[in-house]
């Protein structure tokens, strides 16, 4: 039975379908793809003109013939042909070997989406070429990304912070015992950080720049050395380019309520978690997965909030990917599992 698995599977795929970034593991050679989920298409037409990295770079800089667009929003699909256009991007391009292959595909997809959205993510990726689709939650999957007993009977808790949506979830026996959605992620602190910058300097500054910010002195925690960073934006008040000083405090400030979004969401699933399993948390504690996770001294934060141990994953960001490609060696597991999905 497993051999014949190992013929079926040679070149499937796991596909970690994120609101920024989208992450491709091929079956036996692990994480071979991690572009942002970006796409630029000639304006008025579907006609596609750069994916992923190259797509990204042009965000807030094209000209008028040419549309940045971000297909993905809050972890669902918002446009659909272009959804499906990027994915057969990625399918052909981990394959190299044009339209022959139909990997059978396994789409990691927010725990708190609709059944028209499960549908919209299996008819892209059946579009896209996929021979079968299979979904897995998200949190299940960077449960297993991150390596924690899924299969046991025990309380494991995870924190899955992406680009648009937070995922809190209790797994225990392969099953998700309770879960948690919030549509807030790093794009919304992005938009946070460029909202701050509006209202307090009247600077207009770009989604890039922002998640710049973020990334170089963002933070949920106050620091040891608070630093500072120069910001480059448009004046709204005289119409011109203008450099301007920022401090990490000033940002954490600006960042304060999506952060308190996500610590709410996981105080919410723990007053939720039955007594045994809350027990096995005050030992165990919870992991933080997803880009998010990389916010400076988040995980202190929700340390402080709880009262638990919190561990940050080793790679947050490749977590789901990691998880799908474990089920695809595994795919008993992923008929097994509760709220399994198959096209």
């Amino acid at each position: 039975m497993l051999s014949q698995l190992f013929g079926l599977f040679s070149n499937d795929i796991g596909i970690d379908l994120g609101t920024a970034n989208t992450l491709v593991y091929v079956r036996d050679r692990g994480i071979v793809l991690r572009e942002p989920s970006v796409v630029a298409i000639q304006s008025g037409t579907n006609r596609v003109l750069a994916v992923g990295e190259e797509a990204k770079r042009m965000l807030g800089r094209t000209p008028g013939s040419i549309v940045a667009i971000r297909p993905m929003k809050a972890g669902v699909i918002a446009d659909f042909e272009i959804t499906e256009a990027m994915l057969r991007y990625f399918i052909r391009k981990v394959h190299n070997r044009g339209k022959l292959v139909r990997p059978r595909v396994i789409v990691a997809v927010p725990s708190g989406i609709t059944e028209v959205e499960k549908r919209a993510v299996k008819d892209s990726a059946a579009h896209a070429g996929a021979r079968e689709v299979y979904l897995i939650e998200e949190p299940m999957a960077a449960a297993i990304g991150v390596g924690l007993p899924v299969q046991e009977p025990a309380g494991n808790m995870i924190v899955d912070i992406g680009g648009g949506t937070t995922e809190v979830a209790l797994i225990s026996l392969a099953g998700i015992v309770f879960s948690r959605s919030v549509r807030v992620g790093g794009d919304q602190m992005d938009e946070s950080i460029v909202q701050h910058m509006k209202r307090v300097y009247n600077l207009m500054i770009g989604e890039r720049t922002a998640e710049e910010i973020k990334i170089s002195i963002g933070s949920a925690y106050p620091m040891k050395e608070e630093t500072t960073m120069e910001v480059k934006g448009r004046d709204l008040v005289a119409g011109l380019p203008k450099t301007l000083t920022v401090t990490s405090e000033e940002i954490r400030e600006a960042l304060h309520e999506p952060v308190a979004t996500i610590v709410e969401s996981i105080r919410i699933t723990l007053e939720r978690c039955p007594p045994e399993l809350s027990a096995d948390l005050v030992d165990r504690g919870l992991i933080l997965a997803g880009g998010g996770a990389l916010l400076n001294g988040i995980d202190k934060l929700i340390a402080e909030q709880t009262g638990l141990p919190v561990h940050v994953a080793d790679d947050p960001l490749c977590a789901v990917a990691e998880g799908t490609g474990v089920v695809l060696h595994e795919l008993n597991f992923l008929r097994k599992m509760s709220g399994h999905e198959k096209s």
